[in-house]
């Protein structure tokens, strides 16, 4: 951020401030100090859970991700649920369909998927949804079906990935020789499926969740402000936009910190899936 061109002094006095004004509001920011020195000062705070105050509002940065990371993580799990509609039945069904016509239409599907960006899907279905049928609404937060748009849009992306590593996981675990005992005793095929094969496939599955959630926490910028998503996403972009520094940190540093403790919590979820793990 200190390398991007313009800082806060700047943004909140114009270029048309007289100099004496700047230097004051650079001393009192501390920007005079050298950046290791403001660095160290910021760690300090940070530590102790303060990440500062905006250089705009002046309001409290802790507060003001309060306010923002409530709609974040709710986009993020309402993402994940429609993801994993899509993706656990249509991978199931194109693994026991292998080579199908069916199966040949699931991996369209996932392709495109993977290949169609955010940012050229968001707007269309907000063509097609809002505009033309209106249906849902087309951005805020304010009514009950916004986050239909916002959440589809992500959770389409994920889906198609989902739905690649449950076909392929299952797969996999089909061929093994436990199934086929399974299956050679006689048991109902959906209970050899359900509680023997697609129990022990969930591994990778779970994994490619975990990443995907991180993602949505920290990834879900572009999306948040194509549909004006008023979550963390969207509080970072008008934060770099206005060089708030102590904001655009704070943001991050969550992000990344979200990301770490969703994989934690993912690599401890697997021993509960697969009790091997345990062993």
């Amino acid at each position: 951020m200190r390398l991007v061109p313009g800082d806060p002094v700047d943004m909140i006095l114009g270029e048309s401030a007289v100099p004496e004004a700047r230097e004051q509001l650079i001393k009192d920011y501390g920007f005079d100090q050298p950046l290791m020195v403001q660095y160290k000062d910021y760690l300090s705070r940070v530590v102790q859970g303060d990440f500062g105050r905006s250089y705009f509002s002046k309001h409290s940065v802790n507060d003001k991700i309060k306010e923002r990371y409530g709609a974040t993580l709710q986009l993020a799990f309402v993402s994940i649920f429609w993801a994993t509609l899509i993706a656990l039945p249509l991978g199931i069904l194109s693994a026991l369909k292998k080579n199908s016509l069916f199966d040949r239409s699931t991996l369209v599907f996932s392709l495109l998927g993977i290949s169609v960006p955010t940012f050229y899907l968001g707007p269309i279905l907000a063509l097609v949804f809002s505009i033309k049928f209106d249906l849902f609404p087309l951005s805020g937060r304010e009514f009950a079906g916004s986050i239909f748009l916002p959440s589809i849009t992500l959770g389409m992306a994920m889906a198609a990935i989902l739905t690649r590593i449950t076909r392929a996981s299952l797969l996999e675990v089909l061929n093994m020789d436990y199934v086929r005992t399974a299956t050679a005793k006689g048991l109902p095929r959906v209970k050899v499926i359900l509680k023997h094969a697609f129990r022990t496939s969930l591994i990778p599955v779970i994994a490619i969740l975990g990443l995907q959630f991180g993602t949505l926490l920290a990834g879900a910028v572009i999306t948040e402000k194509v549909f004006s998503w008023p979550g963390l996403g969207t509080l970072m972009l008008e934060s770099i936009s206005k060089r708030d520094y102590s904001i655009v940190q704070a943001c991050v540093l969550l992000f990344s910190f979200s990301y770490v403790i969703v994989n934690l919590l993912t690599d401890i979820f697997y021993t509960y899936v697969d009790p091997r793990l345990r062993l």
